[in-house]
């Protein structure tokens, strides 16, 4: 793993704001490097808040939604709410579903099947609609590309608002209303949201037309969740929602959130907390059963049937780790009993679960550091995959140029999602090691970790982690900062954790003098490389440990050498 220091910074503006913050130029550094250079900007970054976000009818399309939802409360009409079925589509439909019944609509909740149906608006889902004579159906998290699904219900006479996040076509479908920021007759200004994060500027756009409060600020909590699930930069208007969201996570917790943290007993929940433990829960529903049971939750109001939901949901999920497990076993036989010596993996069994195989894909990446693609089964001769990148590849570009040998594609850049026929498996394997091997920069397939600077243990103060911990929350645009310290000793025994002793917890010094207390998740190869060194060099984030409700700075070791 290559470790390379962030060091290309303007020192005089680091200078300048380290006197005028009374921080220390490593902190000060990390802000200039962020763009941030002066004493406002930095106020801005450090305490967002909601006059911060855009107009939302600087969005296209925006004033013709909002028009039809205010025709739709005159009558008093039913429309249908429908959403992708992973944590971002789940929010979604969560968070309009709430606010537009809370102004008087009736309203029907659709997610798709993910085996039966798969992604996108589905037709079933539109003949229901026009059974039960609705005529608007809001898709949330999807749709950009659903052409035919779109002239399908047109010609039931039922009409479409798109709410979307991916990147389009250069032809729109014919909906009422796409609003999606990345369209390029869009000038809205920001163009990362979620698909959950249209959804809310869709409903900030419907209050500001409604003559009550009805504190919409309030429904923050489902769009940081879907921002952390989804990992949209954390940027600009992003930053500011989900800054927002976790403070009334923290604070006044949505009872379906609260459920699912209840074991996760932290004084207040971060990002990440919602990443690797809320999203998977959600997320587990839809892959193994129906995510219809994830929205009930995070639409409840009754304690009861809250706590009920989130413990089925609990079970799903340890079951979703069982398959998932399995599924990465058989998958990385098939990688390693492979005698071609790849820059792409390919990997097909008919038997894999469709509801895993993107988790799958990010465990080869992982292990193997290469673009990788998960086949399952589909229906009728084809197959689905989901697909996930590494650093600096472009994955939909990629699918693109192969989208001879695929049916159908969608996703972003490091993530996506195709279907293609049975037949077409080989040609199409043999097309994307091609297009991938094309990269003239052969460094990329070597991982690399991006350090922030340089420090002394010393320098880790409980001001220096106070201010760091105003730099949250962290992910893609504003990623957790990575440390190196050098000269460094272990100081006693280091304590090994797990069931097959797999972690480490060490306590590490510098000249002898501080120490800290360092966990590794995976480090017993590591730790072997260095417990006969005289002294090492590490690479870490600064965390925090709660035990028995102290809290202590730790470290999050990422490598030793």
């Amino acid at each position: 793993m290559n470790w390379v220091i962030n060091d290309n910074v303007d020192k005089e503006s680091v200078e300048k704001l380290s006197g005028e913050l009374n921080i220390s130029p490593i902190l000060s550094s990390m802000l200039v490097k962020r763009e941030i250079k002066t004493f406002d900007q930095a106020k801005s970054f450090f305490r967002p808040n909601y006059n911060m976000l855009h107009d939302p009818f600087l969005m296209k399309d925006m004033t013709i939604a909002v028009e039809r939802i205010q025709k739709a409360i005159l009558v008093k009409e039913s429309i249908m709410i429908f959403g992708d079925y992973d944590v971002d589509g789940t929010s979604s439909v969560a968070l309009l579903s709430l606010y537009l019944k809370s102004i008087g609509l009736i309203v029907t909740n659709y997610l798709p099947d993910r085996k039966t149906e798969g992604y996108g608006i589905s037709i079933k889902a539109i003949d229901l609609a026009f059974q039960n004579k609705q005529k608007l159906i809001i898709a949330l998290d999807c749709g950009i590309k659903a052409h035919n699904q779109v002239d399908y219900a047109k010609e039931k006479g039922i009409e479409f608002i798109i709410c979307d996040h991916h990147n389009p076509d250069k032809n729109l479908p014919n909906a009422l209303a796409v609003l999606n920021p990345k369209r390029i007759d869009c000038i809205y200004p920001y163009k990362e949201l979620c698909g959950c994060g249209v959804g809310f500027k869709f409903v900030q756009a419907i209050e500001s037309k409604q003559s009550k409060d009805n504190k919409i600020i309030n429904y923050l909590d489902l769009v940081a969740l879907a921002i952390a699930a989804d990992v949209v930069p954390l940027t600009g208007e992003n930053r500011v929602l989900a800054f927002i969201g976790l403070q009334i996570i923290n604070s006044n917790p949505r009872l379906g959130i609260h459920s699912l943290l209840k074991k996760n007993t932290k004084k207040e929940y971060t990002i990440s907390d919602l990443m690797f433990y809320v999203a998977p829960r959600i997320n587990a529903t839809g892959r193994i059963k129906q995510a219809s049971l994830a929205l009930e939750l995070l639409i409840s109001n009754n304690k009861n049937s809250a706590e009920k939901l989130a413990l089925e949901i609990e079970e799903l999920n340890t079951l979703r780790r069982e398959i998932e497990k399995e599924i990465t076993i058989q998958a990385a036989d098939q990688v390693d009993n492979s005698d071609d010596k790849l820059n792409s993996i390919v990997v097909f069994d008919s038997k894999w679960n469709k509801g895993v195989i993107g988790i799958v894909a990010s465990r080869l990446v992982d292990k193997y550091y290469k673009p990788s693609i998960v086949f399952c089964e589909s229906s009728n001769g084809y197959l689905t995959a989901s697909a996930r990148s590494i650093k600096g590849l472009d994955l939909y570009s990629i699918l693109d140029d192969c989208k001879e040998h695929i049916d159908q594609f969608g996703g972003h850049k490091y993530a996506a999602g195709l279907t293609i026929k049975k037949d077409n498996l080989e040609k199409f394997k043999t097309k994307f090691e091609k297009i991938v091997s094309k990269t003239t920069d052969k460094n990329i397939f070597e991982q690399e970790l991006q350090i922030e600077t340089k420090i002394n243990l010393s320098e880790i103060t409980p001001k220096f982690f106070r201010i760091l911990k105003q730099f949250e929350p962290f992910g893609p645009g504003n990623k957790s900062p990575l440390f190196l310290s050098e000269n460094l000793k272990l100081n006693g025994k280091p304590f090994e954790m797990g069931k097959e002793k797999e972690h480490i917890k060490l306590n590490l010094t510098q000249d002898n003098r501080l120490s800290f207390s360092s966990i590794g998740f995976w480090f017993s190869n590591k730790y072997k490389e260095i417990q006969n060194k005289e002294n090492f060099s590490a690479v870490y984030n600064i965390d925090e440990n709660f035990w028995k409700d102290v809290s202590s700075i730790q470290l999050k070791l990422k490598d030793l050498k």
